[in-house]
């Protein structure tokens, strides 16, 4: 079974370590080397370090409409399956014609709940209690393609975007090997159209989704803060200023007003819609996270704090 890989971000990494201990990976797609963070550092992706480290073939081009360079090369691979892991890119009808079994989508939503680039971070922040994965038989839109197989995972309270994006990785490498060792066995790939009148979009990430409203309940704004971890990371404002916040829980204290900052026991307390929140994990715009405690005793001197 020949395989053309196409991904990027960490959610990406382990169908390509699965797939690459189980098959050969003939050539690895991946996006071009984008500059990050202040300092504009050329930064590898996951999947394109992974294949410095195991000697795999990986190209980064531009563009794929379009793109007859690449049309070349991946014909002359002539796959029997392109397997696709958030790439990042919608791929033109050419380019899906040529594996001789079909371009497969691991997606990580329950389609066609979620089409889109942000499913993950969309799903925590709705507040919903299941999500899943999806094997998508690929078309030329966006995640609108006919449904292989999906499969169910729960949101644990707890969990932030990045480590339910660990955990939908993991079942997504999973189903994606069986569902290949099972065509390889002979299995007819069977697939099911996407109900269009039950599809949502879950938009890419901007950095304005993670700005607090502290006139949200307790819980829209916790479900925020981790739909937006690892990025683009919750903020509000104090005096002008933006600050992070990564982590917060109840404050059983006398109900303060919205925004409004005060030590209570030590801890740092903010009031939102419903309840009192305590700031356990903070960052200020330039400077290092700090626990929330440590936070307000250095804003002593501002007179009545408060988050806008």
């Amino acid at each position: 079974m020949k395989i053309i890989f196409m991904g990027t971000p960490d959610f990406a990494l382990q169908s390509l370590t699965a797939l690459n201990k189980n098959f050969n990976v003939a050539l690895v797609i991946t996006q071009p080397d984008k500059p990050i963070g202040r300092k504009k550092e050329i930064i590898f992706s996951p999947v394109k370090t992974f294949c410095i480290q195991e000697g795999l073939d990986c190209i980064q081009p531009d563009k794929i409409k379009n793109n007859k360079e690449l049309l070349k090369i991946v014909r002359e691979i002539n796959p029997d399956i392109i397997c696709v892991a958030a790439y990042g890119k919608i791929l033109p009808q050419e380019f899906l014609d040529i594996p001789i079994i079909g371009c497969i989508n691991i997606h990580a939503s329950l389609l066609p709940k979620y089409r889109g680039a942000a499913p993950i971070n969309r799903a925590i922040i709705n507040g919903d209690t299941e999500t899943g994965i999806t094997l998508m038989k690929m078309d030329s839109g966006m995640d609108t393609g006919d449904i292989i197989s999906s499969f169910k995972l729960q949101i644990d309270g707890i969990d932030t975007a990045s480590t339910l994006t660990m955990k939908l990785a993991d079942l997504g490498a999973s189903e994606i090997i069986k569902l290949i060792k099972s065509i390889e066995s002979g299995s007819k790939l069977l697939s099911t159209k996407q109900n269009n009148n039950k599809a949502t979009v879950a938009p890419k990430m901007l950095k304005d989704d993670g700005l607090i409203n502290w006139g949200k309940s307790f819980r829209e704004i916790d479900k925020l803060i981790k739909g937006c971890n690892p990025w683009p990371i919750a903020f509000t404002h104090l005096n002008k200023q933006i600050v992070k916040i990564y982590e917060i829980k109840e404050h059983s204290s006398e109900k303060i007003s919205q925004g409004e900052i005060k030590k209570i026991d030590k801890s740092m307390v903010v009031g939102c819609k419903d309840k009192n929140i305590e700031i356990i994990k903070i960052q200020k715009s330039g400077q290092r996270q700090v626990a929330g405690k440590d936070f307000i005793n250095g804003i002593s001197k501002i007179e009545n704090p408060r988050f806008t």
